[in-house]
């Protein structure tokens, strides 16, 4: 039992620093869309979602590849050295490459007058594989307190440097206060590309990461063994195809909207314009995706735990209902309140022109809760290929609904193509798990709840009411009701007071 406590804390720490540095992180929102159009974030919606698919292929696997390999004491630095070496030459090729080509890159995804943002990413994505490694030893060594306070330190570091670049330095260099320091800033800092300084904020603060992890990279040999990497590789291979394809299913959208959006396909907007409009309102289904990332982080050392227990698959089952209800009352309740949180969050009404792509998105992160729900039963019989499987075929559903429906219907066609490859993943997922490990799921209820938000949220968003003093309360009343209903419907199967 202390090994499941330990487990279980250990989780909650790491799940606990993730959740907290996406919500820092999205404290930024307020702040970036207040100061800049959706054309000037354009790029780095772009070059983020780049640096998405090159972590993937930086680290090609090596992570999980270390922690399977790495488990005996004898084997840690032998595999620590040859992984992190393989991962280091990786990185500096790829990196060097793009960076001494940068102009030619950056005419390649139409931003010319961005070479030096690809420069800077090239970077960024270089030290992001290799403190992976170190990051990853942390991991295997139980070092959760120091992997958390690093990560929370250097998401930290980055808000500052935010709020130095972007208020500070602009406030100085238009003389509102501190004229001495006025010549210094006056050497770095230049208003026409401002936006740049949030990624030169992510790259200083990647740089940091160095002396925070130094202890694990001054032990660190460079080695390179043919014959003990052969077997790490073919390992990882299948491994870094799986991430690939998940990756794709999450950022394809960004990184091929400005190749798939027709020309003045919205009157009076660029596609730059569009893509910053869709990049900002993304954001605002976060609220889902923290909670779907708290239940996996919290959920899976309970599956596993409970993986031989014969009465296992009510237990489970019963889980999923309450999943399911609990993520559905998240989806009306932001649905409902997307004015109110677009003023908050999206400062420049601009980016309120993409908001009919929030409940899609919502919606795909639900459907993608549920699938990390059911997939319990690859894990615990040991078809992990089927993993594999399901998200390859996740990620050419999103391709190819991607290249249909953006001609036709723009940036919302991005949205529901993640919603619908979510969707196929979860209905494939139950399919073959319920021949493999059948769980009595409540499908009845599940499908009632969810067809139930979608009308909800339809119905609403064909009411518009003239202020948000008016709609505000209005939907507030709506959500208490709906709340009542539902607690009224499960009044008997609500778990309170149960041991």
């Amino acid at each position: 039992m202390s090994v499941l406590k330990k487990l279980a804390s250990e989780t909650a720490l790491y799940g606990v620093s993730t959740m907290l540095g996406r919500l820092l992180n999205y404290l930024l929102v307020p702040l970036h869309t207040s100061l800049f159009l959706p054309a000037d974030l354009a790029v780095q919606v772009q070059l983020y979602s780049y640096a998405g698919f090159a972590l993937v292929l930086y680290t090609f696997g090596m992570e999980t590849a270390y922690f399977r390999y790495a488990t005996k004491e004898a084997d840690k630095q032998q595999y620590y050295n040859l992984i992190l070496s393989a991962v280091i030459l990786v990185s500096i090729l790829a990196s060097g490459t793009l960076f001494i080509f940068a102009g030619n890159v950056a005419k390649f995804i139409e931003y010319p007058e961005n070479a030096n943002l690809v420069r800077w990413f090239a970077a960024i994505m270089a030290i992001d594989a290799i403190v992976a490694i170190p990051f990853a030893r942390l991991r295997l060594e139980k070092k959760a307190l120091k992997f958390v306070s690093i990560r929370v330190s250097n998401i930290l570091i980055y808000i500052g440097l935010n709020l130095f670049f972007l208020i500070v330095c602009r406030d100085i260099h238009n003389g509102d206060y501190l004229d001495l320091l006025k010549p210094f800033v006056d050497r770095f800092y230049d208003s026409q590309h401002s936006a740049d300084y949030i990624v030169l904020a992510n790259l200083i603060a990647n740089f940091l990461f160095f002396p925070m992890l130094w202890k694990e990279l001054t032990d660190f040999r460079f080695v390179f063994n043919k014959e003990i990497f052969r077997p790490v590789w073919v390992y990882a291979f299948p491994i870094m195809i799986m991430n690939v394809a998940a990756v794709t299913n999450m950022l394809f959208d960004r990184i091929f909207l400005q190749f798939l959006l027709p020309e003045n396909f919205y009157p009076g907007r660029t596609t730059k314009y569009a893509i910053g409009i869709y990049g900002q309102c993304i954001k605002l289904s976060v609220f889902m995706n923290l909670a779907i990332q708290a239940f996996k982080y919290a959920a899976e050392p309970f599956f596993f735990s409970k993986g031989e227990d014969k009465n296992a698959p009510p237990v489970f089952a019963k889980i999923m209902k309450w999943f399911i209800i609990v993520c559905v009352m998240m989806w009306i309740g932001i649905c409902l309140n997307l004015d109110i949180l677009a003023e908050m969050f999206l400062k420049k009404k601009i980016f309120h022109e993409g908001l009919s792509v929030v409940p899609w998105l919502l919606a795909a992160f639900l459907f993608l809760g549920v699938y990390y729900n059911l997939a319990t039963w690859f894990k615990l019989t040991n078809n992990t290929k089927y993993g594999t499987y399901l998200t390859i075929a996740g990620a050419c559903v999103v391709m190819l609904l991607n290249l249909i429906l953006v001609p036709l219907i723009g940036y919302l066609g991005c949205a529901i193509a993640f919603a619908g490859s979510s969707f196929t993943m979860m209905v494939a997922c139950y399919h073959f798990g319920q021949k493999y490990y059948p769980v009595p799921y409540d499908v009845k209820s599940a499908l009632g709840y969810i067809a139930a938000g979608a009308i909800i949220i339809y119905a609403s968003s064909l009411v518009k009411f003239p202020s948000l003093w008016i709609s505000a309360p209005v939907h507030l009343l709506i959500f208490l009701a709906i709340l009542a209903c539902t607690g009224f419907i499960e009044r008997k199967s609500i778990p309170f007071g149960k041991r």
